[in-house]
């Protein structure tokens, strides 16, 4: 298998990172330590390149009208410059993978969905794509994807020299009142030469941030502009491990532990993003949506667990000598000082304030469910 990188790895490399495999991708780690990381984008900010995040462009009159039938977002409905968070579902509802579209031209979408369901995705997209007048543009080797992080994200991006708001490209938005979940353009001057770059007020950490879509050729200045102006605001690069950590706190599922092809959205809490009552058109998955996973389906819960000792994802989860569901994610929590974890479980077991244990090698710890998030960012 050929190893893939990102337009950033040099960077990376030069900075101290270490690597991991992340779907094929040779993606940083860490480049000091997991905590100081974490800590970093809860009180400050940080810097991840998400570059191997699979990016789509869906364009053509049928765009929204394919996209209402392959996903389980009301496309139809997303207003230019605005994302949603949807589903893509197989015939019997299992999850194929959780994305964010957004409309950022009219009859012009971004689906960004996760590097590892790369393929699957384009497979699905394709398969389902006949009959509609739309294309699909795979968009890999030609956008890179980097995201800040952390309540100083904001004047980050408005210190980052060559990065500023250019109003033909701003789609009637200010980067100041950019609103959760929309998009908007920005210029990004480096060498002599521009380039557009697509902000999303998104992210995957639990705090306030946004995303940066630029062309491959224009990524290794724009991370270096916004590194040299949120050093001094407290930003720093940051790497998979700590990305893990924050989306646990935020409860945010990650495909492969929360997600999968035998889970339904609403096992995972997620029956709001599958909505069949109230979306109109039909989509793949939608009878099974309908029909429900079953009653005895095990959903996913948060647990708050005792000690310090944390489960990982695999783990049994007991009630009495009975097994009774699996952790799917868990870690000592940086910003809590506790363990939590996320862990799919039997129903009659999923109520806030049941106690259970978790089997950590062997030994019982005790952990009470409770409601996700484990962390919420105090808005302004």
């Amino acid at each position: 298998m050929t190893e893939l990188r990102t337009p950033l790895h040099d960077l990376h490399a030069a900075g101290g990172a270490s690597f991991t495999d992340f779907g094929g991708w040779q993606m940083p780690v860490r480049y000091s330590s997991d905590l100081a990381e974490h800590h970093a984008v809860r009180e400050a900010a940080g810097l991840f390149d998400i570059s191997h995040m699979a990016q789509l462009m869906i364009a053509g009159p049928d765009a929204a009208a394919f996209l209402d039938a392959a996903i389980t977002a009301d496309v139809s409905a997303i207003p230019v410059s605005r994302a949603r968070y949807a589903m893509l579902l197989a015939e019997d509802g299992g999850i194929i993978d959780d994305l964010i579209v957004s409309q950022n031209a009219p009859g012009e979408y971004l689906v960004v969905a996760n590097a590892g369901n790369h393929d699957a995705v384009v497979e699905a997209l394709t398969a389902r794509i006949e009959g509609f007048e739309a294309t699909l543009t795979d968009l890999r080797g030609h956008l890179a994807l980097i995201a800040v992080q952390g309540p100083a994200a904001q004047r980050i991006l408005e210190a980052t020299a060559g990065l500023v708001q250019a109003p033909e490209w701003a789609m009637g938005h200010d980067l100041e009142e950019l609103p959760y979940y929309a998009v908007m353009g920005m210029r990004f001057s480096s060498g002599g030469r521009d380039s557009a770059v697509l902000v999303s007020r998104t992210g995957y950490t639990g705090e306030d941030g946004f995303e940066l879509a630029v062309d491959t050729a224009h990524a290794a200045a724009l991370w270096q502009a916004l590194l040299a102006a949120g050093e001094p605001l407290g930003l720093v690069p940051c790497g998979l491990a700590a990305r893990d950590t924050l989306r646990l706190e935020a409860g945010m599922p990650l495909y492969g532990h929360e997600l999968s092809r035998e889970t339904q959205p609403a096992q995972a809490g997620l029956g709001r993003i599958a909505p069949p009552k109230t979306k109109t058109a039909d989509f793949t998955g939608r009878a099974a949506v309908e029909r429900g996973p079953g009653d005895d389906a095990r959903v996913l819960v948060g647990l708050r667990a005792e000690g310090r000792r944390a489960a990982r994802a695999g783990y049994p989860v007991l009630a009495g000598e009975e097994v009774v569901g699996e952790v799917t994610s868990g870690a000592l929590s940086p910003t809590l000082g506790f363990p939590v974890a996320m862990a799919f479980v039997d129903p009659a077991h999923r109520e806030p304030g049941t106690v259970l244990d978790l089997d950590v090698r062997g030994t019982r710890i005790p952990a009470t469910v409770v409601a996700l998030p484990f962390y919420s960012r105090k808005k302004s």
